[in-house]
């Protein structure tokens, strides 16, 4: 199969490219080129989106998936790094191309007919690698499929992540759902699994007293499932990672926000003890730190700040089923 490919692959590029091979076209183009440079890449997608169209309107065999795909597999051998991935619809044909050391230059692009012959009908870019999914068909019987952002991870591990299902229509295709719905600050994911119709992802939780790149916060393990015949991908549970250190920063918060207010009411009601309230100043703040997990006594450290450069450390101790200050101080100079 795959030799009787490679022979069609050879015949098709020399009748249908010309002297001027469309692979040799291509390797000269992309000699030395950066794709991460802005711009670059609209002459590489030009000369690949020809191929696929040529492809497309030779038909039989040259429109097929698997000659698609080992055709365009010859041009990412031509240039090191470019991943490509072929799915095919019942009126379209999906093409996901991305550079696997560079999180830039990533395309979803979509062929079908237009005014009567394959043209591309629609492109999706973004920053990240795109992971093509097929899913099972829409509630009118149209065919799907799911398309995985990753973003490039941090030091942390954490990536940005998006999840988009594309519907087939008569017109072409259109993103039916997107986790940006969900998530409009952005995804942030320690990691995720898709299988089949569902989608579990361990993500971020932002909340007063988050800092970037620290060990134990909080967060989320939601897990989504597609319902048969739907183009929406729905929460099924949710589980918390570490809430701890969300509930002792949002009471810090509520504390530090008492006190500039000067509420005393409030204050009293968040720090029982009056000897201790006696002792905060109305400029404390936060302080932006990594916190160590409850010690054997339960207590938790966490920094603070006031008159802007004075340090200061708040303990908290959880008791009666809620977390609670029990102690604060300057740091000694």
């Amino acid at each position: 199969m795959v030799a009787t490919l490679l022979a069609l692959v050879s015949t098709h590029s020399a009748g249908a490219a010309g002297p001027a091979d469309r692979l040799d076209r291509f390797r000269a183009l992309t000699k030395g080129m950066d794709p991460s440079v802005s711009g670059s890449l609209v002459e590489v997608y030009a000369l690949l989106d020809g191929e696929i169209v040529e492809s497309l309107t030779s038909g039989g065999v040259f429109a097929s998936p698997a000659f698609l795909q080992d055709r365009l597999e010859a041009f990412a051998d031509a240039w090191g790094g470019l991943a490509v991935r072929v799915l095919p619809l019942a009126r379209t044909m999906v093409a996901a191309f991305s550079f696997t050391e560079l999180p830039q230059g990533s395309t979803v692009r979509v062929y079908g007919r237009g005014r009567g012959q394959p043209i591309l009908l629609t492109a999706f870019e973004d920053a990240g690698w795109p992971v093509l999914r097929p899913l099972p068909p829409s509630p009118n019987g149209s065919r799907q499929f799911l398309v995985t952002w990753e973003g490039a991870p941090a030091a942390d591990g954490a990536r940005p992540l998006r999840f988009d299902v594309v519907r087939e229509e008569p017109e072409g295709v259109r993103v039916a759902w997107s986790s940006s719905a969900l998530f409009p600050g952005g995804l942030i994911a320690r990691w995720y699994l898709v299988r089949g119709t569902e989608i579990t992802v361990r993500h971020e939780a932002r909340y007063p007293g988050w800092t970037p790149g620290c060990d134990g916060q909080a967060e989320y393990e939601d897990v989504y499932r597609l319902p048969p015949g739907a183009s929406t991908f729905a929460r099924a549970s949710r589980r918390e990672v570490n809430a701890w250190h969300r509930d002792v920063h949002e009471l810090a918060e509520r504390v530090f926000a008492a006190l500039a207010r000067g509420d005393r009411t409030a204050l009293g009601a968040l720090v029982p003890d009056g000897s201790l309230r006696r002792q905060l100043p109305s400029t404390l703040r936060g302080e932006p730190a990594c916190d160590a997990p409850p010690g054997r006594d339960g207590a938790v450290f966490i920094a603070a700040v006031a008159d802007l450069h004075d340090p200061w450390t708040l303990t908290f101790r959880r008791t009666g089923g809620r977390w609670r200050l029990i102690a604060a101080a300057p740091m000694a100079p």
